[in-house]
């Protein structure tokens, strides 16, 4: 299928002179607005409408509500960027030498708050540790154009949903998690940061094609089962690769019975399938949201035009999924994979016989996943039920509101202080544990341990840095009632409790309001707007500071093939973005390419040891730290390669898991499979990902080898690459290596990045 970009020039190339002037005219308005942009303006219906129209006609066939959105956009409507990922995206835009962002775009604040001792405590903390880093986002923010959401106002999808996301909106975000807003009727994408940059710079944004998987839904949600439950249910069925290259569409009479925060759940945790994003159609749910978070304008809009923000009757998908919702059972999924599905009937038997412990140590929930008022609400109902009885939480407990607004809204409503009262410690309105800015103190790492979280991703080591953390992710409520029972072997369906008298009881399933009666409580104002005129702006990035660095162009192509590439490592099984470039700690170096680059790998397992960041240095024949390694030879002129296996790169967005290999000299990755947001992310930064023309060709590589890969000089689409493997007793082998890049990602290649291109492009 065609990428999207060439779809966006046969699009326009279709538009009249007048049509295509209007959408000129928005975006040139965009840029010279930016400065006074406040959310929702320029949401254009109609042209969508006109757009969907000229598509229809050339292909002559019902269309599903994914390609009415992608096919009715000429560029994206919008950038958002969490401040781990701004970070290296400003530092790039900086780079550019652009004056003003091109679209509308933010920064949200909310990935380098360490959960520790409770919000108002480790927000303080954070602002003084972080001060360096939030006034170059701020600074950067009013210097380009760009809305800067501070520290304490919430997730960036949260926010996305409660201010920015509409139905049939094309949004990018530097968040893995950015589909998000496809409970709200949209197409968001999360992108690396390279990609933010193209579209801030106002130039074509690459998107291959997608396919589209239909999940259709049935009967309606009811009791304990949650809409947690039904991407649990489709994870176990598409497993972490099964949606890669494709967007999930849910569709059917079942979506009624779900809120659009809800749908919201379902949409952000199909980052965890690979999907390139997720989307449900407008409905009565979505208008209900619209109509209680301040925009009632955009809902008259969407009922108007509502024939474009649904699929057509009879329209075609790439696979379809049913599930009857009204026999989906609660689920659990776990450990180390968010694929590995179980009812919550069966995980405390599954775990006993698989040796995972059954005790829980900490219950914890919220995440940009699950801290919807309605989630809080669900879990305040369970644990009041455990309060009357005079029970508390057995587990540790732990709670992240999504939000400023939802922490103000459930600290009115009561719901906070009910969570309090059954053991847990509220947070601050930031992504804390799910992301691993955890101080955890309760266990030393090493430490075989249970926690059951409502977050999105639960790989190893993901949340505490403990590898033998064994980490289950299911909805707040079921977190709720597996606090208070203490145990994996608690089904609240079924079992009951012995409250406090000593006399038996059951939970009941909860039933809140999904959104409260009153008006949200906006809580405090955390927006900045960036000045009208910037021009005396500065931003300050100091050349002996350890958070911040300015980037240096990354060298050309020299126009020859790849010689004798050595191995830097060859990883054995799973290899996230986790695993390449981990989180935690390292989040403070997010600015910094030199610095972080010192975690490269280093989660990665070694396939000639077994061990995790150690590797044999080829010329000392010592083993020692991947990073390293990485710099012994880059300092000696030695050129390297990665071998990794399948969906390499799965997980985060982060592009420091493609900038750091390419920092410290790597030149190419060589895979089984990857992952499609890095993929992305390494063509970027002039990185060379290669798959195996035959996966078994992963086989006859040894770590020892070096490698050659040839045919460069007539790189172009869809023709494989050679690449001889000489072994160290001197017999060579040939195999075939593909690749997926088009004649942009080539010239990306040969200039030594894509921002290298786009300075070209300029000259």
């Amino acid at each position: 299928m065609a990428p999207y970009s060439l779809l966006v020039t046969r699009l326009q190339k279709a538009l009249s002179v007048r049509q295509y002037h209007v959408a000129s005219v928005l975006c040139q308005r965009a840029k010279v607005a930016m400065s006074h942009f406040e959310p929702n303006d320029y949401i254009r219906f109609d042209l969508l409408e006109k757009n969907i129209n000229i598509v229809r006609k050339r292909l002559n066939r019902p269309l599903t509500l994914s390609e009415k959105i992608v096919y009715g956009h000429l560029r994206p409507d919008r950038v958002a960027m969490q401040d781990a990922t701004a970070q290296m995206a400003m530092l790039q835009f900086i780079s550019s030498g652009l004056p003003k962002v091109a679209v509308p775009s933010t920064i949200h604040c909310d990935h380098l708050i360490e959960a520790q001792l409770g919000g108002e405590k480790d927000l303080r903390r954070a602002k003084d540790i972080n001060q360096e880093v939030y006034n170059f986002l701020a600074t950067a923010g009013a210097k380009y154009g760009v809305g800067f959401w501070r520290p304490g106002s919430g997730i960036i999808h949260q926010i996305i949903l409660e201010n920015y996301a509409y139905p049939g909106v094309l949004l990018i975000g530097t968040d893995s998690h950015t589909p998000n807003g496809g409970g709200l009727g949209g197409i968001c994408i999360g992108v690396g940061g390279a990609d933010a940059v193209d579209v801030m710079a106002g130039i074509p944004w690459e998107l291959k094609c997608p396919k589209v998987i239909g999940v259709k839904l049935t009967g309606s949600l009811s009791g304990w089962t949650s809409p947690k439950d039904v991407i649990l249910k489709v994870a176990g069925i598409l497993t972490v690769k099964g949606g890669t290259g494709a967007i999930v569409e849910y569709h059917g009479p079942g979506i009624d019975s779900i809120s659009c925060t809800g749908m919201a759940t379902i949409c952000n945790m199909g980052a965890e399938i690979g999907a390139t994003t997720s989307v449900f159609p407008y409905n009565h749910r979505m208008k209900k949201y619209l109509n209680k978070t301040g925009r009632a304008d955009i809902a008259i809009l969407a009922d108007e035009f509502k024939d474009h923000l649904v699929p057509d009757p009879g329209c075609h998908y790439d696979q379809l999924i049913e599930i009857n919702l009204s026999e989906l059972k609660p689920h659990i999924n776990g450990p180390f994979t968010p694929d590995l599905a179980h009812p919550v009937a069966e995980v405390g038997t599954v775990a006993e016989k698989e040796g995972w412990p059954v005790d829980i140590r900490v219950g914890l929930i919220g995440s940009c996943t699950n801290s919807s008022y309605e989630d809080m609400g669900r879990s305040a109902a369970v644990a009041k039920q455990a309060l009357a009885h005079g029970l508390k939480c057995k587990s540790q407990f732990t709670i992240t509101p999504g939000s400023e607004q939802i922490r103000a809204t459930i600290e009115r409503d009561g719901y906070a202080q009910i969570l309090r009262d059954v053991g847990g410690i509220v947070l601050a309105n930031a992504c804390g544990p799910c992301i691993g800015q955890w101080d955890r103190k309760d266990i030393k790492k090493g430490e075989k341990n249970t926690i059951v979280t409502s977050y999105n991703r639960n790989f190893t080591g993901r949340n505490d840095a403990n590898p033998e953390t064994h980490a289950f992710v299911t909805s707040p409520e079921i977190v709720t009632a597996l606090a208070i029972a203490g145990t994996l072997k608690f089904n609240p369906e079924t079992d009951f409790l012995t409250g406090k008298d000593g006399k038996k009881f059951k939970l009941e399933a909860p039933d809140v309001d999904e959104l409260p009666r009153a008006e949200f409580d906006p809580g405090q104002d955390t927006y900045q707007h960036p000045p009208k005129d910037s021009s005396g702006q500065r931003v300050d990035v100091s050349p002996t500071s350890q958070r911040l660095q300015l980037l240096e162009p990354f060298d050309k192509w020299d126009g020859k093939d790849l010689e004798d590439l050595q191995i830097l490592i060859k990883v054995k099984g799973k290899c996230t973005t986790d695993h390449i470039s981990a989180a935690g700690p390292w989040l403070k170096f997010r600015g910094h390419l030199d610095n972080i680059s010192n975690n490269l790998l280093i989660g990665a397992i070694n396939i000639e040891n077994g061990k995790a960041n150690s590797v044999r240095n080829a010329v000392t024949q010592e083993f020692g730290p991947v990073p390293d390694t990485a710099r012994y030879y880059k300092k000696n002129g030695i050129r390297w390669v990665v071998i990794g296996d399948e969906n390499y790169g799965e997980g985060s967005s982060r592009e420091h898991a493609a900038l750091e290999p390419r920092h410290l000299g790597g030149r190419a990755i060589i895979t089984k499979s990857f992952a499609r947001i890095h993929e992305t992310n390494l063509k970027k930064q002039g990185l060379l990902p290669l798959t195996f023309a035959d996966p078994a060709d992963y086989n006859k590589i040894h770590p020892v080898d070096k490698l050659t890969i040839q045919g460069l000089k007539d790189f172009a689409p869809g023709k494989p690459l050679k690449c001889i493997i000489k072994h160290p007793n001197g017999t060579q082998e040939t195999i075939l290596l593909n690749h997926t890049f088009n004649e942009t990602q080539i010239e990306w290649f040969r200039a030594g990045s894509a921002l290298n291109r786009m300075k070209e492009l300029q000259q």
